[in-house]
């Protein structure tokens, strides 16, 4: 007797952001942590990259048209309940999917990918500064301390520097901003800032605190935090309840990290606690 269907129907969401040859970060990353988290993930490729875990060897940004070629397809066939941008490599298109999402009914998260793990430039000057826009339809922008420091223009080397750069983008017109703490704090613990904006215009921070896992293999967190974010936003989840949830995910990510290439490895998406 041939086997009867039992499809399921989860909640969708979108990831905009770049291809990462090596697996281990961009669209790759993005699409594992929303099935660890029982999100259907469709996608739209900005860049493809050639790089491995011991860096980025080249960038090749996909025309502006075709990206929004890839949303339309997407928008006219899916119900999107979240969308995540991530490296968009251009001015161009970031000015493009600024006005693609702009027009979306979901939440917004978007994550500045400027700089890789490696230190690698992945984007453009001209890119870094059409950003306005696009935090400015963001539900959550989700920038590391290198990144707030560019689009702040001004240095982010502790807590209370990330506090006033979450502020700053709130400011702009993102409704939060999460300022992910790998790069600050003491070397024993980790401390991410969000801030979130008021009704009333009073934002208010929160920060949590894990502690630091002790390994190099880092490469793709960024990519898996946002998108833990709007896959639990897909899901139906409140902003912070969302953001909070995906934080202390990290830890189990970065410590089960996968072991491969000859570089420092990258962290495990699937491995996120509380998932789906």
């Amino acid at each position: 007797m041939t086997p009867a269907r039992e499809p399921v129907s989860p909640p969708v969401a979108l990831s905009i952001a770049g291809s990462d040859s090596g697996g281990g970060a961009g669209i790759q990353a993005d699409l594992k942590a929303m099935t660890a988290h029982g999100v259907f993930g469709t996608s739209v490729v900005t860049a493809t990259t050639a790089q491995n875990t011991r860096g980025v060897r080249d960038v090749h940004a996909v025309p502006s048209g075709h990206v929004a070629s890839q949303c339309d397809a997407v928008f006219d066939d899916f119900d999107v309940s979240a969308v995540k941008t991530g490296m968009l490599a251009t001015a161009e298109t970031v000015e493009t999917v600024t006005g693609l999402v702009a027009a979306v009914e979901a939440p917004i998260v978007v994550d500045p990918v400027m700089v890789a793990a490696s230190g690698d430039r992945l984007l453009s000057p001209e890119a870094e500064t059409a950003y306005e826009g696009l935090i400015e339809a963001a539900t959550l922008v989700t920038p590391n301390a290198d990144e707030a420091e560019v689009l702040v223009d001004a240095p982010v080397e502790a807590p209370a520097d990330a506090e006033r750069a979450g502020r700053e983008l709130v400011a702009v017109g993102a409704d939060a901003a999460l300022i992910k703490g790998g790069h600050l704090g003491d070397g024993e613990r980790v401390t991410d800032t969000l801030v979130v904006g008021g009704e009333e215009g009073e934002a208010t921070a929160l920060r949590f605190e894990n502690p630091r896992v002790a390994t190099e293999a880092t490469h793709g967190s960024g990519c898996a935090l946002s998108s833990a974010v709007a896959a639990r936003l897909a899901r139906g989840e409140p902003l912070r309840e969302a953001v909070a949830a995906a934080v202390d995910g990290m830890g189990p990510a970065i410590r089960r990290g996968y072991d491969v290439g000859e570089g420092p490895g990258a962290v495990n998406p699937t491995a996120f606690d509380g998932g789906a």
